[in-house]
């Protein structure tokens, strides 16, 4: 064929190295030839054009394939989420100082930025907003954590103060909201202590952008959201995709059972849940006592998961795992979003090495939602901590 021959028919071509792909083999057709340069185009039956180069002097020929550039248009849309990214300045309380981290590893439009938390010789707070002249016209989110009754006031203040920083909008993220559990009157008198906190956080100024969003993840009561004025918007997140994916990676995941502790929990959780067969436990009065009975469901031979938003002395969980255990439970674990163990009651939970489902735990999963619980849990059986980092960086683009 000389040059001035013109190009023939498209033709497979049969000169690829012998280590390319069938699927690339089966997948060009020769379009031209032009022996003066060694270039040779080609177009793949998936219509994408490329261009083949041939280096000349050798033997065999040495075919080189070159990607078609992209078009501006479809590199900008590639580079459209990371540019799209919401910056968020993230501020947090000491305790949380782990989690802000493992939620800033998680994207590079989230940076954190400082407070200093010290106190007058008198002990009221004495802080500091590091820098804020520049979050001005800036998304600002505030990481908190109420753990106890000493530490609300001292972030209630920073609360307050950032929204009045001329920032361009406010996230607070409140992993657990603990007063949920208080959230209504059974006798005159009574103090609903959820709606108080509530109508705290209600009175949080409002930034430029508009209403402060509250992030809360698995908060006790779905009706709670009506205890919030106008001035904030509740976010309510769940930590159960977290347990999800990790009975995902179960050896036994085809064998697991959902357990709940009793008709709330059901309420609760059974649709994200669905899935998976499912037990209900409730508590039964029997003369002076009240006990854990299996309202319907059955765990035999099944390795099943209790499943509730959040424990305290985890009295009603031991129960269960008794009970859950008599009928023939094969393994049983639990889960909580929020694990408060107040006065180390985590320790009344052993670690089942296997055959012994009524004295001890496979898994026993939480999340970091409260700091100081990871801390004494920590490379102790059966517990291990699900991190919310992951959600809440999602939660920080809405």
């Amino acid at each position: 064929m000389s040059a001035t021959t013109p190009p023939s028919p498209p033709q497979r071509l049969a000169a690829l190295p012998s280590h390319s792909s069938n699927k690339l083999r089966n997948s060009i057709h020769i379009r031209s030839f032009n022996r003066k340069d060694f270039s040779i185009r080609c177009e793949f039956e998936n219509s994408q054009r490329w261009m083949v180069g041939c280096v000349s002097g050798t033997d065999p020929i040495h075919i080189i394939l070159k990607p078609p550039s992209i078009p501006m248009a479809s590199a900008a849309v590639l580079g459209s989420s990371r540019k799209n990214s919401k910056r968020v300045c993230l501020f947090y309380c000491n305790e949380m100082k782990d989690l802000a981290e493992r939620i800033a590893s998680q994207s590079d439009a989230i940076e954190l930025r400082s407070i200093t938390w010290r106190t007058f010789e008198d002990g009221f707070p004495n802080l500091f907003i590091s820098n804020a002249h520049g979050i001005r016209g800036q998304h600002v989110a505030f990481l908190a954590s109420f753990s106890s009754p000493g530490v609300i006031f001292e972030q209630l203040s920073v609360i307050y103060a950032l929204p009045k920083l001329f920032v361009s909008s406010f996230t607070l993220v409140l992993p657990f909201f603990p007063t949920g559990t208080s959230e209504r009157m059974e006798d005159e008198g009574d103090v609903a202590t959820a709606f108080t906190l509530a109508r705290i956080l209600s009175n949080t100024p409002v930034p430029r952008g508009g209403p402060t969003s509250l992030v809360i993840f698995d908060i006790h009561a779905l009706q709670e959201r009506f205890y919030f004025g106008d001035n904030i918007l509740p976010c309510f997140e769940s930590g159960i995709p977290l347990l999800l994916n990790r009975l995902q990676q179960l050896p036994d995941s085809d064998n697991i059972s959902i357990a709940f502790p009793d008709d709330g929990a059901w309420k609760r959780f059974h649709k994200q849940l669905q899935h998976f067969p499912m037990i209900v436990c409730a508590k039964v009065r029997e003369g002076d006592q009240r006990i854990v009975r299996i309202k319907e469901g059955n765990p035999a031979g099944r390795h099943v998961v209790i499943v509730d938003d959040l424990v305290q002395s985890g009295g009603t969980l031991t129960e269960c795992q008794k009970v859950l255990a008599k009928h023939g439970a094969q393994k049983i674990s639990a889960y909580v979003t929020h694990g408060i163990f107040p006065n180390r009651s985590w320790q009344r939970f052993s670690h089942d090495k296997g055959g012994s489902p009524e004295n001890g735990m496979t898994y026993f999963w939480i999340t970091d939602s409260c700091p100081q619980t990871v801390k004494e849990v920590k490379d102790k059986k059966p517990f291990e901590v699900l991190s919310l980092a992951a959600p809440i960086a999602a939660a920080l683009q809405i």
